[in-house]
């Protein structure tokens, strides 16, 4: 397999196509596809511009395509021109259904960073493309859901750990710190309207059996985050790894996702909810139905044109509890960190995208060679956890995130 058709042109499509192109022994043939050519047509230019001054590596062929993502029979026209063996989904969580749907029409696999949502709902949950599961297992095909950091490396991390160094998790709690700084007063560092409808949300979070629902953004504690970031406000959320990981690793008794926020952006958000701005559902304007969080993503900055502005890093990864694997039969208690910092103008300079976009395509490239190349593979529908973690985690560090461990940490949740 050496053939990958990649759905999305923003900031972690862009990242993506970058690192798939970076890697001709795995990706032969690159297709870049979105409902605006000109995006893709941009972003071919940048990666053949930057290659063509690589003389250690092969060039991959590489084309732009354009496709609308919301219809299966146009997805699976294009698909069966270009004929790819992998289908990477980086376009909106809404079309998941919809590629996985083309993908199976025509028989390639299928790859997303982030779980289906219904457009008219703001839910997040795994469960009906975990339905699709029996149908990829027919059709000999493998999906890979949530190929990203947070889902995604995430998840690798926490099997990483389970796998060489606890005996049984009891904590596991995921925190993602972006302290970056872009200049506005108010920006979202991936698509507005899905950060809006996150972050709005009501948080969730699960301990001894049970899920628990806070009203959003009211737990929230400090931090003292590694590599010169110090302490900073994080906020719990409900996030999807969250809801694979208790499923596929039931011993854990507490699980929680926690994201950093700067106050001006707690504050315009407040502004914007309170005035109705993050509404999802339609309401009449001027007689025509508008929906005011979609009104209000195209004021916005778009996500993929902050790289250049953006400076600072990055934090993202996983505090673990439990008992440590120590050859007797009374593991001893262990607290564990493991972590990746990323720094934003390192990641433009790279590939023209700030490091949110950066850190969210790097594993989805990574994952589709996974998957290529075969060290991941199984037929139906799979989270990364269910793989094993170690070539994924050998080889993420040389694809421009490496990782680091805290072992019995000095700072605490």
């Amino acid at each position: 397999m050496d053939k990958v058709l990649i759905i999305g042109a923003g900031g972690v499509g862009r990242v993506a196509a970058f690192k798939c192109a970076q890697h001709p022994e795995v990706f032969r043939e690159i297709t870049l596809a979105s409902r605006t050519r000109s995006k893709c047509d941009a972003i071919v230019a940048d990666i053949k511009t930057k290659m063509s001054g690589r003389a250690d590596k092969a060039s991959p062929r590489i084309a732009a395509a354009q496709v609308d993502a919301d219809r299966a029979a146009e997805l699976a026209a294009l698909i069966n021109d270009v004929k790819p063996d992998l289908v990477m989904n980086i376009a909106l969580p809404y079309q998941d259904l919809t590629i996985m749907d083309a993908c199976l029409e025509t028989g390639v696999h299928y790859l997303d960073t982030a779980n289906y949502e219904h457009p008219d709902t703001a839910h997040f949950c795994y469960s009906p493309q975990w339905k699709y599961h029996e149908r990829f297992a027919e059709a000999g095909l493998t999906a890979l859901l949530g190929s990203g950091f947070d889902p995604g490396i995430t998840n690798v991390y926490t099997a990483y750990a389970r796998k060489h160094y606890f005996e049984r998790m009891d904590t596991v709690d995921i925190i993602d710190c972006n302290a970056g700084d872009h200049g506005y007063p108010f920006a979202t560092n991936f698509n507005p309207e899905i950060n809006i409808r996150e972050v709005s949300a009501k948080g969730r979070y699960y301990e001894n059996g049970t899920w628990h629902e806070t009203e959003p953004l009211s737990v929230k504690k400090i931090f003292d985050f590694p590599d010169g970031i110090g302490p900073k406000e994080m906020y719990l959320l409900y996030h999807e790894e969250m809801e694979s990981l208790v499923r596929y690793y039931p011993e854990v008794q507490r699980m929680r996702f926690w994201m950093t926020f700067g106050q001006s952006y707690l504050t315009h958000l407040k502004v914007l909810q309170n005035v109705g701005m993050t509404r999802i559902d339609p309401v009449m304007y001027n007689g025509q139905e508008i929906i005011p969080l979609q009104f209000l993503k195209m004021l916005l900055p778009d996500p993929a044109s902050l790289g250049a502005k953006t400076k600072g890093k990055t934090c993202i990864g996983c505090w673990i509890t439990g008992s440590r694997k120590d050859g007797d039969s009374n593991p001893s208690p262990f607290d564990y960190y493991i972590y990746n910092t990323c720094v934003h103008e390192e990641c433009f300079a790279e590939t023209g995208a700030q490091a949110v976009s950066y850190t969210t395509g790097v594993p989805a490239a990574l994952g589709a060679a996974m998957v290529m190349t075969g060290q991941w593979s199984g037929r139906g529908v799979f989270n990364m956890e269910q793989f094993d973690p170690d070539p994924f985690m050998q080889a993420v560090g040389d694809w421009g995130l490496p990782w680091q461990e805290i072992f019995n940490p000095h700072f605490q949740i």
